[in-house]
């Protein structure tokens, strides 16, 4: 095996073990803030995170922006119409067939009209972008959450959403590339580009979150919950911290019923008294 392969092959190793190793220490955490049981370890990771992005992403991501405003778009739109296969195939297990259909007609157009995705022509005739994956398909058939969890390199997650980045990777067309040093490149420019992507919105992070860590978690638990239930989630918050299934889910979760605005007074007297 050449050795730059021997080199792909243990970081890959090394990076799904620290995945399956957070989700195993967020599968057994019980105490704690209820959705960030793992917050002194997950601020711990995010803490590293940061220190690698500052050091050495983000100064490539701002060197990456010196390239012309249309060449990074066609960089993005090309990793776009790839990542529609995966939108496309989790359409399809989420059991929305009309909008896998899309998907599909999206590929074909941009990549054959839009020349391989480079120009994203489905969005101009009118095909609209969707945002699916398998962590949603998980959640869309019922499986909770799970605690929040941070993960090396790669950021928020859930349990559930970790358990989803395997699904992704192994239908992602990227991870079939040959030979590896092809591969890698890819990968090195997608994540590169959704850097450059998001340094405006990190700039206003820095400027207006008390705390990042805590901003992010949110913003991030919020944004999954609304993508779950496609822009409209239930009333009541029902993340749960297991990744059980809910007994009897045979399809997408259903949404729960509203509680009645009015209900009968607890007592017939008001409570009086000093407080």
């Amino acid at each position: 095996m050449p050795l730059v392969s021997r080199r792909y092959s243990r970081l890959r190793k090394f990076f799904l073990g620290n995945v399956i190793a957070v989700m195993l220490l967020g599968g057994c955490a019980s105490a704690g803030n209820p959705r960030d049981p793992l917050e002194p370890l997950n601020r711990g990771i995010y803490q590293f995170n940061d220190a690698v992005d500052t050091v050495l992403i983000r100064p490539l991501a701002e060197v990456y922006q010196v390239l012309p405003q249309f060449v990074r778009t066609s960089i993005g739109n090309f990793f776009s119409n790839i990542q529609d296969v995966i939108i496309a195939l989790n359409n399809l297990l989420q059991g929305k067939v009309t909008d896998a259909g899309l998907d599909l007609c999206r590929i074909i157009v941009n990549s054959t009209v839009g020349i391989l995705g480079l120009i994203d022509v489905g969005t101009e005739i009118g095909l609209e972008k969707h945002q699916e994956d398998f962590g949603q398909t998980l959640g869309r058939w019922g499986f909770g959450t799970g605690p929040y969890i941070v993960i090396p390199f790669l950021g928020p997650s859930t349990v559930r959403d970790g358990i989803g980045l395997i699904g992704d990777w192994k239908t992602d067309p990227l991870t079939y590339l040959e030979p590896t040093r092809t591969r890698n490149a890819a990968y090195g420019l997608y994540f590169l580009n959704r850097r450059a992507e998001l340094l405006n919105a990190s700039r206003i992070l820095e400027i207006a979150a008390l705390d990042p860590y805590e901003f992010v978690r949110d913003a991030y638990l919020q944004r999954r919950r609304n993508l779950v239930h496609d822009g409209n989630p239930p009333d009541e918050d029902d993340q749960e911290p297991d990744l059980k299934p809910k007994p009897g889910a045979s399809g997408p979760a259903p949404t729960p019923e509203k509680v009645p605005e009015t209900a009968p007074p607890a007592t017939e007297k008001p409570v009086t008294g000093d407080r």
